[in-house]
């Protein structure tokens, strides 16, 4: 059976299981999505947020991209996060890396080229702000795990800087923001910082009493 057939008898199954439990499952869907959380994290298929965190449908507003950038030319991010704090008043919004991304590791290595190398653009300003301590680093595991966690840490304070975020936190809309890190060998996420609208962002340390995931001392 070609993979593609696999998807759709999943999908099959999937919602007669749902309807099996609830047989107003969907007819709750319709009526539209009050998620508590917006996610930001990154599109690598091994890390899916819905499932790691045993969110059901609605629950979780959700938008991914390679390396987890909170990039503000980024018109779908933007248009995402306008949606989640205007319309649905979303409280939490986490920003989830995870340890052997990708793009850090290409951040790290170089040589990409055409889109890829245009996106990373913010994840090597990254890399310069804290290059001599990524780059200590006792090997390329931990160099890259290391640039994973300072990366969160850079974005959820961009994110904090946005007009939009700034915006809500004027017009006293509570609205807290999370940076976590997910661990791709044991599917634990291990939390690193929070930031809400009373945090002087301009004191924000870096994650630096965060345990690494390798065996490497940070």
């Amino acid at each position: 059976m070609r993979h593609y057939k696999q998807l759709l008898l999943a999908n099959k199954a999937w919602a007669e299981e749902l309807t099996d439990e609830n047989p107003d499952f969907f007819k709750r869907q319709i009526a539209g999505q009050r998620p508590d959380f917006l996610w930001i994290g990154c599109s690598d298929s091994r890390v899916s947020p819905e499932q790691m965190t045993m969110t059901p449908p609605g629950g979780m507003f959700i938008h991914r991209n390679v390396a987890n950038l909170v990039n503000t030319d980024d018109l779908n991010l933007m248009s995402v996060l306008q949606y989640a704090t205007e319309v649905l008043k979303v409280r939490h919004i986490i920003v989830c890396g995870h340890y052997g991304c990708g793009g850090l590791q290409a951040t790290l290595a170089g040589g990409t080229h055409g889109p890829v190398q245009a996106w990373l653009e913010n994840a090597r300003a990254v890399l310069d702000a804290h290059q001599a301590e990524v780059l200590g680093q006792s090997s390329d595991e931990a160099r890259v795990n290391r640039l994973v966690e300072v990366n969160v840490r850079d974005q959820l304070v961009q994110l904090a800087r946005t007009e939009l975020i700034q915006a809500a936190w004027a017009r006293g809309q509570e609205i807290f923001l999370h940076g976590w890190v997910y661990d791709i060998r044991d599917g634990h996420i291990k939390p690193l910082m929070e930031i809400d609208a009373a945090t002087p962002l301009d004191a924000i340390g870096r994650p630096d009493k965060v345990l690494h995931a390798t065996t490497d001392a940070a």
